[in-house]
């Protein structure tokens, strides 16, 4: 049925038809419900189904856990705020009309940028859109405005892809231009400990909104990990994610799930994740051996770092972006433990900053062209050298 009203209304947006210049979001709609007919004539190609569409839904999927379990969060941290044993449907509620709300603003504010551009330059509207928009609610605060959501939204849809061509185009993940906006143009919305958790009218005395990164940078008076135990920020419990902190970056637990099944599924590189979390380790361990005293933050143990912030999801929806990642498999390695090396490092030296992985992963995007650009190089190199001998 759904075929039939496509192709009854086909001949509307076809060139020469009324609304010829809405052929873009018409061509949206025909490929998001159905596999293109269309087919390759002659060279080497692979004849697959798989299109850019579905790869960008296999990363929903794969974000979906994390999602939902945002959602719980979210509702979770409002009730312990108020004092109040809530059930799970009552949690899922709150927390579904404060995440939601999110979700629609930057999938409806993405969408009209794509579609505007994709009328202006006559071409079909990019799939990008698809990750953008569910990414950029899970690194957001549950208290972040909606407005500016929207601005935040447009500016990394417009500067962090557009200018550059549009999807597979850019050179930095739009998603984390969003947030990187976010955090230096309001950041009293992103950063703090009150934004972590949308408290309502009343707020109990016991409660603290502080994320453990916060916990772990202050000047405590007993060991960093103690300090952390007394907050209740124990390792599972950050494992598992019931903590303050953005929408979808608390589960490091649900957000392995998703890498799981990215990784089986192809879509994101083995190498970059394992190497990310390889460099975290690396740089945590360098740090620990030059800490003053065990309740600095340079002693915080290497897999506190791992479930902390947005290292694990970073590592995962953020690093693996296959667009302003390295694309060559030497260069992942590189890419993916400079990431992580840089992120913890940023994060302990930097008391202004406690986060570090948006900042490692932008600062890298620059720089994996020139890394593949250097692979590739010594490859060619290397095989003159095996021709002349």
């Amino acid at each position: 049925m759904i075929k039939r009203l496509l192709e009854k209304t086909e001949k509307f947006f076809e060139k020469g038809g009324k609304l010829e210049v809405f052929f873009p979001v018409y061509d949206m709609l025909v490929t998001m419900a159905f596999v293109s007919p269309e087919r390759t004539k002659s060279g080497a190609h692979i004849r697959d189904y798989y299109d850019i569409k579905r790869l960008m839904i296999s990363v929903i999927f794969a974000g979906l856990p994390a999602f939902f379990f945002g959602i719980y969060n979210t509702g979770y941290q409002y009730f312990v705020s108020q004092g109040i044993n809530a059930g799970f449907i009552d949690i899922m509620i709150e927390g579904a009309w404060l995440v939601i709300p999110i979700l629609v603003v930057a999938y409806g504010v993405g969408g009209f940028w794509e579609v505007i551009f994709a009328m202006i330059r006559k071409h079909e509207v990019n799939e990008g859109l698809l990750v953008t928009g569910f990414l950029i609610p899970l690194i957001v605060p549950p208290t972040i405005p909606l407005w500016q959501v929207a601005v935040a939204t447009s500016f990394g849809v417009i500067v962090g892809k557009e200018v550059f061509g549009g999807t597979g185009m850019n050179v930095f993940n739009p998603a984390l231009v969003a947030r990187a906006f976010l955090f230096f143009a309001y950041p009293a919305a992103i950063s703090g400990d009150s934004v972590w958790v949308a408290t309502g009218s009343k707020v109990v005395d016991t409660f603290s909104g502080a994320t453990p990164l916060a916990v772990a940078s202050l000047k405590n008076t007993t060991p960093v990990v103690e300090a952390l135990a007394d907050r209740g920020y124990g390792f599972m419990d950050m494992f598992i994610g019931l903590i303050p902190g953005s929408i979808g970056e608390t589960s490091t637990l649900l957000i392995l799930l998703g890498a799981m099944f990215l990784i089986v599924n192809g879509v994101a590189s083995w190498r970059i994740i394992v190497s990310v979390f390889t460099g975290g380790i690396v740089m945590a361990l360098v740090l620990n051996a030059f800490a003053p005293t065990p309740e600095s933050m340079l002693a915080l143990p290497p897999h506190y770092h791992l479930v902390m912030g947005g290292f694990a999801f970073g590592a995962v929806f953020m690093a693996t972006d296959p667009v302003s990642s390295s694309a060559t498999m030497a260069g992942q390695y590189v890419y993916g433990f400079m990431i992580g090396l840089l992120a913890v490092l940023v994060r302990v030296l930097n008391p202004a900053y406690p986060e570090g992985m948006m900042l490692a992963i932008l600062f890298m995007n620059a720089f994996a062209p020139l890394i593949d650009n250097i692979v590739v190089w010594n490859n060619i190199r290397r095989r003159k050298q095996r021709a002349t001998e």
